[in-house]
C-alpha cells in the first residue's frame, strides 16, 4: 500500500465553505453580473473620454532650442510656434488624412527626440527631422511624406493667415505679395506664357520666404503640383502616379523676414557666383521692328535706324533684332543657323555684312528649327536625327524628332542632351556672332518641357525644368555676354535673363506689374535682368499713350537696363524725346554705379540688388504688402507713380533709425513713417536717399497714419 500522511485539518469547514459558494451564486449572480458590466463600461467611457476630450488638442512633436512644430489633430495641420511666446509661425493644413477626429501622438522615432515618425492609416509615412541649424538664430525642420502605395496623393497647404508670402514663380500677371495670386494645381515648372498664359515662368525656384520669418524650400528633382487660393493658401500636392512620388520640402524660421532670406534664400545656389558683361548696365537697347524682307532691306533699315538715335542725340545704345531678322542675315551670310527655312545659297552669292558691323548689335537665337528648312532635312539624311528631342522607337534603334509649334511654324527642338548637337550649335552660334560683329546674344524658347506638354513621360536627364537649366549652361559658355528668356537655379550664372512681355497698359499685366516683378527676380537672385521694353511689347504696335510712356520710362530708369521698342520720337512730343535723354543720363551716371556696388555684396553674401522696403523694416506688417515702392541696396529708395492720372501718392519710409533725404527737394524725412499726399508731377519720380543726421537740411517728421 502506498504511505500516506494525514492531513491537517482545514480552518474553514470543506462542507460548510462549498454550501456558503453556492448559495451566493445562486442569490447574488445577478447583480455580480451588472456590477462587472457596469465596471466595464465606466472603463471604457474614461478611455473615449481621454482619447475624445481629456487628451490635449495640441501636442508637440518636435521641438529645437527656440521653435517646435506641434500637431493639431482637430484641424489635422502641423503648426509652426516659437517657445517662448508661443507666436505661431506657420500653420500648414496636412490634407493627407481622411476627414475624422483622431489623435496623433505616437512617435515611432521615440528613441531619437530630433525625430518623429508616423503611419497613417496604411497611407502614407511621415518623417520629421529637426536639422542642423544653418547660423545661430536660424532652425530647421525636414518634412518628409512617403506614399505606401501606387496612386496617393499627398498635400500640404501654407496658410495665408497673418502672413504674406514671396518667392515661388514668376506669373503673367505678377503680384507682391503672392497672396493676390490664384493658379490652379499644375506642375511646378516654367512654362511658356504664351502658350499657357496661367502657368508658371520664366523665373522659378522652390522657394518660398514668410513675413513671420518661416521659410519653405521644396527638395530638387522631385515631381510636384503647386495651387494658390487667394488669401487662403497655397498647397504643394506630388503628383498621383504609379511610381509613389513622395513629398518632401524643408521649413525653417528665423528672427524675421530680412534674416530668414539672408540665411536661407540668399543661399539657394551652392555654386560661386558670377557677374555678367556689365557693360550693358549703360547702354539702352533699342529694340528694331524695321522692314526684314530681306539682308539688303534690314541693313539699310538699321544703318537709318543707329543715325536717327545719333541725330537725336539719345547716346550710344544697343540695337536689338529679332530671330527672324538673325535668320535674314544668317542666310546672308551662310552661317544656316537652327531656325532658319531658307534653302542654301551658293557662296557667290554672300552679301558683305561690313556696314552693320560698326553697330552695337544683340541678336536673337533659339534651340527651335522649322521642319521646312534645308538645314533639318540634312540633318535627317545625314542620320543626325538625335540632334533634336526625339521620340525612341521601343522595336529598333529608329528615333523620330518629336514635333511642335514655334512662331507658327512646325518645329523640332535641340536636343541639349547630346553633347554632339550643343557643340554643333554652339559652333554656328560663334560664327555667326563673329560674322556680325554682335555684341550680344539673346536666347529665347528655353521655356516648356515639350514632353509634359503632349502627355509623353520625358526621358531621363529632361524631367521637369531640367531642359531650362542646362540651356542656361550650354548658354554661358559663350562667355557673359548673354542673354536667356527663363532661369531656374542658374542665378549664380554670369547671364542676364530678359523679363517677359507686358500689356500696353496700367494693369497688373502692363505697368503695375514691374515692381512686384523686379522684387521677385532679385528676391530669387537673378538681379541682372532686362525689365520688358518702355509701354510693353505684348502687342507689336507703337505705344501713343504719352502719359503711360512716361511714368514706365521713370521706372525703368533705376532698374540695371533701360529697353526701348516704341522710340520716343515717335509716341511723343518733343519735350518727351528731351525727358527720355535726361533719364538716360540719370539711369548713366547715378543708378549703374549703385547697381556696381551692390553687385559686390550680391557676389560675397547672395543679398539682392533691389529690395522691398521690408528688408529695413522686417517687423512692420506695413511693409509687406507696398508693391509700388523698392530699394536699390540699402541707401536709395523709388517710389514711382502707377496710376494712371495720379499726381500725389503717398510714401513709406523704411528703418526706425534711419533718414531718409528727397533728392527732387533736399527735405530729410524720419523713416518708420508714411509720407502723406506727396505730389508727384509728370515729369519727376519720387527719389529718397539714406543720410545721415544733417543740421544744415530740414527735418521733417512725417505723418505716420494708422
Amino acid at each position: 500500500m502506498p504511505h500516506t500522511r494525514p492531513r491537517n485539518p482545514s480552518p474553514i469547514p470543506e462542507v460548510t465553505w462549498d454550501s456558503g459558494f453556492k448559495e451566493m451564486n445562486e442569490t447574488w449572480k445577478g447583480a455580480i453580473a451588472c456590477l462587472g458590466v457596469a465596471v466595464f463600461f465606466v472603463m471604457t467611457i474614461g478611455i473615449i473620454y481621454w482619447q475624445v476630450v481629456d487628451q490635449p488638442n495640441k501636442n508637440w512633436i518636435v521641438r529645437g532650442s527656440t521653435s517646435g512644430l506641434i500637431w493639431e489633430r482637430r484641424s489635422h495641420s502641423l503648426i509652426l510656434q516659437t517657445l517662448s511666446e508661443e507666436k505661431t509661425v506657420v500653420e500648414i493644413d496636412v490634407g493627407n488624412f481622411p476627414d475624422m477626429e483622431l489623435p496623433f501622438v505616437k512617435n515611432l522615432c521615440w528613441l531619437n527626440k530630433t525625430e518623429f515618425c508616423y503611419t497613417w492609416d496604411a497611407t502614407a509615412d511621415l518623417k520629421i527631422s529637426f536639422e542642423p541649424s544653418l547660423s545661430v538664430g536660424t532652425e530647421c525642420y525636414s518634412i518628409h511624406w512617403i506614399p505606401l502605395h501606387c496612386e496617393v496623393t499627398l498635400k500640404d497647404c501654407f496658410s495665408m493667415t497673418n502672413i504674406s508670402w514671396y518667392g515661388g514663380a514668376s506669373v503673367s500677371a505678377q503680384r507682391w505679395p503672392l497672396n493676390n495670386m490664384n493658379a490652379k494645381s499644375q506642375p511646378y515648372i516654367i512654362s511658356n506664357l504664351h502658350k499657357n498664359p496661367i502657368g508658371y515662368g520664366p523665373v522659378l525656384e522652390r522657394y518660398f520666404l514668410g513675413s513671420t520669418g518661416v521659410t519653405v524650400t521644396i527638395a530638387p528633382d522631385v515631381p510636384v503640383f503647386l495651387s494658390v487660393e487667394s488669401n487662403k493658401h497655397f498647397c504643394l500636392e506630388s503628383p498621383s502616379s504609379i511610381d509613389m512620388i513622395p513629398l518632401q520640402y524643408m521649413v525653417c524660421i528665423s528672427q524675421n523676414i530680412t534674416s530668414a532670406h539672408q540665411e536661407v534664400g540668399s543661399q539657394l545656389s551652392e555654386q560661386e557666383r558670377r557677374l555678367p558683361n556689365t557693360d550693358i548696365l549703360g547702354l539702352p537697347i533699342w529694340k528694331y521692328y524695321g522692314a526684314a524682307d530681306s539682308a539688303a532691306k534690314l541693313e539699310r533699315g538699321l544703318r537709318s535706324f543707329f543715325n536717327r538715335l545719333k541725330r537725336h542725340h539719345l547716346g550710344e545704345g544697343l540695337i536689338a533684332i529679332n530671330e527672324h531678322s538673325t535668320m535674314v542675315l544668317s542666310n546672308a551670310d551662310h552661317t544656316h543657323l537652327p531656325g532658319t527655312s531658307r534653302k542654301m545659297h551658293s557662296p557667290r552669292h554672300s552679301r558683305d555684312l561690313s556696314l552693320i558691323k560698326p553697330l552695337k548689335l544683340s541678336i536673337t537665337l533659339s534651340p527651335y528649327i522649322s521642319i521646312s528648312s534645308q538645314l533639318f532635312l540634312m540633318s535627317l539624311q545625314e542620320g543626325k536625327e538625335n540632334y533634336w528631342l526625339s521620340l525612341h522607337s521601343e522595336f529598333d534603334s529608329y528615333s523620330a524628332p518629336l514635333l511642335t509649334t514655334w512662331k507658327g511654324q512646325f518645329s523640332v527642338r535641340l536636343n541639349v542632351t547630346s553633347n554632339a548637337a550643343v557643340s554643333w550649335y554652339l559652333e554656328r552660334v560663334s560664327l555667326l556672332q563673329q560674322k556680325l560683329g554682335a555684341t550680344y546674344v539673346t536666347f529665347e524658347g528655353g521655356e516648356g518641357n515639350m514632353f509634359l506638354e503632349q502627355a509623353i513621360h520625358p526621358p531621363r536627364g529632361l524631367e521637369g525644368d531640367k531642359y531650362v537649366c542646362i540651356l542656361a549652361l550650354m548658354a554661358s559658355t559663350l562667355g557673359n555676354s548673354t542673354i536667356i528668356s527663363a532661369g531656374t537655379r542658374s542665378n549664380h550664372l554670369p547671364l542676364f535673363i530678359q523679363m517677359s512681355s507686358l500689356q500696353s497698359d496700367w494693369s497688373y499685366a502692363g505697368l503695375k506689374s514691374i515692381i512686384p516683378s523686379v522684387l521677385h527676380y532679385s528676391l530669387l537672385g537673378y538681379n541682372f535682368f532686362i525689365p520688358d521694353a518702355v509701354g510693353g511689347t505684348l502687342v507689336n504696335e507703337f505705344l501713343t499713350d504719352e502719359e503711360l510712356y512716361i511714368r514706365w520710362l521713370q521706372i525703368v530708369t533705376f532698374l540695371p537696363v533701360m529697353s526701348f521698342s516704341t522710340p520716343p520720337w515717335v509716341c511723343c512730343d518733343d519735350w518727351v524725346l528731351n525727358l527720355t535723354r535726361q533719364y538716360i543720363q540719370r539711369h548713366q551716371e547715378f543708378v549703374v554705379p549703385l547697381i556696381l556696388k551692390y553687385s559686390e555684396e550680391w557676389l560675397s553674401m547672395g543679398y539682392p540688388i533691389f529690395r522691398p522696403v521690408w528688408w529695413l523694416s522686417p517687423n512692420d506688417p506695413i511693409t509687406f504688402t507696398v508693391d509700388d515702392e523698392f530699394l536699390i541696396g540699402d541707401e536709395v529708395l523709388i517710389a514711382p507713380i502707377t496710376e494712371q492720372g495720379q499726381v500725389q501718392r503717398d510714401i513709406y519710409l523704411p528703418g526706425e533709425d534711419h533718414l531718409w533725404m528727397d533728392t527732387n527737394t533736399a527735405q530729410v524725412f524720419d523713416g518708420g513713417t508714411v509720407i502723406r499726399n506727396y505730389s508727384v508731377k509728370i515729369a519727376e519720380v519720387p527719389v529718397f536717399v539714406k543720410v545721415s543726421s544733417m543740421p544744415d537740411c530740414p527735418r521733417f517728421p512725417s505723418s505716420t497714419g494708422e
